[in-house]
């Protein structure tokens, strides 16, 4: 117990207290990274837990829905909206279409096809879809594969608005509303069209055994994994703890050593 007393009065000592306290301060700043990233891990579960639900529960019918969400802004789309299956039934409005730019699928270039897509109804509900990918070189020869002018039937999952430009080499790109697009803002385009629009757009599923499907529609991502960090928590809290027991082994070593200086007699060696 004096070893310990005597550490710590060394270690709050007028030679050793800036360096404790800056011990202690980088201490306190690992295990705050440690904490938060427990947080990012319940934050993941609680999106996991979300995403879970929404692949397992049954399709929103847009017809017979529309009325929920058609008041919303999209900042305000409920969080287990997102990745949830829906179903519709109207028609593409192909003179309002815009491309997505800068979008690659099996590792070649290309674009997205949004579209507006008319509800059936009286009330004229749109809500913008995501029709897939095709190649730069369709899109440059204007192959936009407009088949289906009439009545149909889709199918596909709810993505959220996109308010920041994407992180790519068009992240400059002008903000102007063209044709062409760099995300997926609704509520701008929803000024740009002649229709009431839903606050989320929907991104279509492949159909069942069509390989050759063009636009090429894109799978929903599902990740129920936790990530890396309740390894990297534990990371930071053994630094912590490292960082915290060395020093306290290293001041207790420094007193030793100055106790066995002290004790030797002048000149600073044993005589034997």
């Amino acid at each position: 117990m004096r070893q310990i007393a005597a550490v710590a009065r060394a270690m709050f000592s007028r030679q050793w207290w800036w360096v404790t306290l800056i011990v202690i301060a980088l201490m306190i700043l690992f295990a705050r990274l440690g904490f938060w990233q427990l947080d990012r891990l319940a934050q993941r579960r609680i999106a996991n837990a979300q995403l879970l639900a929404a692949i397992e529960s049954a399709p929103i019918n847009l017809n017979d829905e529309y009325n929920a969400f058609i008041t919303l802004k999209p900042d305000d789309v409920p969080a287990d909206l997102p990745n949830r299956n829906v179903i519709a039934t109207g028609r593409y409005d192909f003179d309002n279409q815009y491309v997505l730019k800068l979008q690659t699928w099996s590792g070649r270039a290309g674009v997205h096809l949004i579209t507006p897509f008319i509800l059936d109804g009286e009330d004229g509900v749109a809500v913008l879809v995501d029709r897939g990918w095709i190649s730069d070189a369709d899109h440059a020869t204007g192959l936009a594969y407009d088949e289906g002018t009439g009545p149909q039937t889709i199918k596909g999952y709810v993505a959220l608005t996109e308010t920041i430009l994407r992180r790519t080499t068009a992240a400059n790109a002008p903000d102007d509303l063209t044709d062409e697009l760099f995300r997926v803002d609704i509520a701008a385009l929803a000024d740009r069209l002649p229709y009431p629009v839903l606050p989320f757009y929907v991104k279509l599923t492949p159909e069942e055994g069509r390989i050759d499907q063009f636009p090429v529609p894109i799978p929903k991502e599902v990740d129920l994994s936790e990530g890396p960090h309740l390894d990297y928590a534990l990371q930071w809290f053994i630094f912590s703890a490292i960082l915290g027991t060395g020093y306290v082994l290293y001041v207790f070593r420094r007193l030793n050593k100055q106790e066995s200086e002290s004790s030797l007699p002048d000149g600073g060696y044993d005589e034997d």
